[in-house]
């Protein structure tokens, strides 16, 4: 009987052992995106990392663009004196994009579905090699079976407020493509040199050659890229020119078109024509839509039934030119008074079913005349998880339209993506679209704000995450395994996580110089902000009265200090490790620098009014005169940063549209709108304190 016990403990022992040691290597080969079907074996393979460099193909298929450790893989013909065995062998019931990968004692093998299987087999084959050379180990017996859970998994790139480097958009392409991201929908707005139409393109657009150029580079990398050239309205960029403001719904709004003038369509064709030339490989012609209501110059004609007549006419040109229109859902549904539920999480499906119950014949009326060949973009960057978003979704698919999704990993926040990159709503919304089988879903990077285009990166690896590789990972499991790949195997741990620190300090830092009730974005529009809108100065003859009135601020001042001081630790300690991604990390610093100014001038305005001696008084009002200096400083030293991938100014006489939506990056030429508050705050500091040295005899400074 002993015995028997003794063995079975020997087996247990044995099975626990294994099993600890696969969880080992699956830990220290973290897969980004996660692959379907993963099976670590107990040991490693005789293989070392950076020794294999022979591959051959029994299909003659030749090797795909490679990254990384994987590019020191040279195609030979000899079969007997290959280490890697690849081929393209299409199976039946098989996704597109799907591959085998294994890795054996001497060898490695891969099956590929299609020519993008094949070049994702390779992205992901390149991390196994890093991993192994990092850990100084050989590579892991292990098997692979991948594809992914949505078939097109497109990012957004927008620049109608400001360009990048071009060389930015070609490395962006790279790195997009090492993520398993096969599309970019590109808000190209005025920076396409539009031949037909010459007036809207900016100074500094691209040419069509020059975008062509970039579409065919990242087709090469499976990426097709499809324009959004904004139609209805959100159309400033094409309707603020004398040329064109006769087409306007509303004379004095250059957001519109009149949807009832054939020149608009005109116009708006010259546009498509020109944007389809500069990205040819697009299988799309995203035409926008969103958050516009038209009259037709007073027509008569219901907004939702203007709406459907440009709709229709726009699909139609899409149609004749072989691409599937997009179309953002919103005014429909806005306009048959079915907006609200999709926006509150919070109401219960019977009030949905009801709302809908009153509401949906307002739709209904109008069924024969929405478009069958268009893809209808349903939009929710928030509460996606919400009934009413999930059941305005199913509206559309009931009736035959085809449905994806959007989902943000950046909206309308300031500096840079908040609420943790937005990863909790990019998870759902790659829920709800692989619940639903979806063929696509969109994440939107929006301009508006313009933070660094750096500043996305974890966004978009959590878009690539989900959309390929579905549900897996938890939010926190997601996060260690990005830090791993993005900084290095040796930041993984949550000690490591500055990103998620940062966004309470840059929430309070957005609006700390502003009145409660009024936002830093639209103070350049104001008639007086400076008195009207920017938070009161500390007076001399009433001390402590300012400290009282904003009290609760400084209270979050004092607890964020601390937090951005930590964060400001953490990115340090891992600048100062040898990181990968070091451009990464100096934006990232940037925004502490930009955050840390705010926070020390606040306090240094509260010193001030709860000084109880002259000399306290004398030595905080001289740390707030020299503010100036310091933040021309900063400034600089973000400018410097910043532009080495991005141009910060628009290019001389450009002409700025009306800002309907308060979009900074859209109120000066220059680089002040990044800096507004700031601005306007030293300005008003100068006016408040008129310095004048104390005398020997102590006598208070005058205002």
């Amino acid at each position: 009987m002993n015995y028997f016990k003794t063995l079975i403990s020997i087996v247990l022992l044995s099975i626990l052992g294994c099993a600890e040691q696969k969880t080992t290597l699956e830990d220290s080969f973290p897969l980004l995106p996660s692959v379907e079907v993963v099976q670590f074996e107990t040991t490693h393979s005789s293989l070392a990392p950076e020794a294999i460099n022979t591959a051959f193909s029994p299909t003659s298929d030749l090797l795909p663009v490679r990254y990384g450790y994987s590019k020191q893989f040279k195609q030979i013909t000899q079969m007997e004196d290959a280490q890697l065995f690849f081929s393209i062998q299409p199976q039946e019931n098989q996704k597109a994009e799907s591959y085998t990968l294994k890795i054996e004692q001497e060898k490695i093998e891969i099956q590929a579905q299609d020519q993008a299987g094949l070049f994702y087999a390779f992205v992901t084959l390149d991390q196994l090699i890093e991993d192994a050379v990092n850990s100084n180990t050989p590579l892991p017996l292990v098997t692979l079976q991948d594809a992914p859970k949505i078939a097109f998994r497109p990012i957004q790139v927008d620049v109608k407020h400001h360009l990048e480097k071009k060389s930015y958009y070609y490395d962006l392409i790279d790195a997009l493509a090492q993520l398993k991201i096969n599309g970019i929908i590109l808000e190209i707005e005025d920076k396409l040199k539009y031949k037909r139409r010459p007036e809207v393109a900016s100074a500094d657009a691209l040419s069509i050659e020059e975008w062509r150029a970039l579409s065919t580079y990242a087709l090469a990398r499976n990426i097709s890229i499809s324009p959004l050239v904004q139609g209805l309205g959100h159309a400033s960029f094409i309707l603020k020119h004398d040329k064109n403001k006769h087409l306007r719904d509303d004379p004095k709004s250059d957001w519109a078109f009149n949807p009832l003038n054939p020149e608009t369509y005109a116009l708006q064709y010259d546009l498509y024509l020109d944007a389809m030339e500069a990205f040819p490989h697009g299988k799309y012609l995203h035409v926008g839509g969103d958050e516009v209501q038209t009259t037709g110059r007073g027509s008569g004609k219901s907004a939702l039934e203007l709406n459907l007549i440009w709709l229709n006419k726009v699909s139609a040109f899409a149609a004749e030119h072989d691409r599937i229109p997009i179309f953002w859902d919103d005014m429909p549904l806005k306009q048959a008074g079915l907006m609200q539920p999709i926006y509150n999480s919070e109401m219960d499906p019977a009030t949905v079913d009801s709302i809908w119950e009153v509401n949906e014949p307002k739709l209904n009326k109008f069924i024969t005349q929405f478009p069958k060949n268009c893809v209808y973009m349903r939009w929710n960057y928030h509460k996606a998880e919400s009934y009413g978003n999930g059941k305005a979704m199913d509206w559309f698919s009931s009736n035959g339209f085809r449905v994806m999704g959007a989902t943000a990993g950046q909206t309308r926040w300031t500096l840079m993506p908040q609420r943790e990159s937005n990863i909790d709503q990019i998870r759902t919304f790659a829920e709800q679209s692989i619940n639903r089988n979806y063929n696509g879903l969109l994440l939107t990077l929006w301009d508006d704000d313009s933070p660094h285009f750096e500043l996305y990166k974890r966004g978009i690896s959590a878009f690539a995450e989900y959309s390929w590789g579905g549900l897996k990972r938890t939010i926190e499991e997601f996060k260690e395994v990005y830090r791993h790949r993005k900084f290095g195997s040796e930041f993984k741990g949550e000690q490591y996580a500055f990103i998620d620190a940062l966004d309470e300090p840059v929430a309070l830092w957005t609006n700390l110089f502003v009145e409660a009730g009024n936002h830093r974005n639209a103070l350049i529009h104001k008639e007086n902000p400076i008195e009207e809108q920017l938070i009161d100065l500390p007076d001399f003859n009433k001390k402590g009265d300012w400290t009282k009135k904003y009290s609760a601020r400084l209270e979050q001042l004092e607890a964020q200090k601390d937090q951005l001081k930590q964060a400001k630790k953490t990115l340090f300690k891992i600048q100062n490790q040898d990181a990968k991604s070091e451009y990464n990390l100096a934006v990232y610093n940037e925004v502490i620098q930009l955050v840390e100014y705010n926070f020390e001038l606040m306090s240094q305005l509260k010193a001030f009014d709860t000084a109880t001696t002259p000399e306290a008084e004398k030595k905080a009002l001289d740390a707030i005169m020299t503010t100036g200096q310091t933040f021309y400083s900063v400034r600089a030293q973000m400018e410097t940063v910043y532009s080495q991938t991005r141009v910060l100014n628009k290019p001389e006489g450009y002409l700025l549209d009306q800002d309907h939506h308060n979009h900074p990056a859209n109120q000066t030429v220059n680089f002040d709108w990044q800096f507004i508050g700031e601005i306007l705050m030293l300005q008003k500091i100068q006016t408040h304190f008129q310095s004048i040295p104390y005398s020997a005899e102590g006598k208070k400074t005058t205002l």
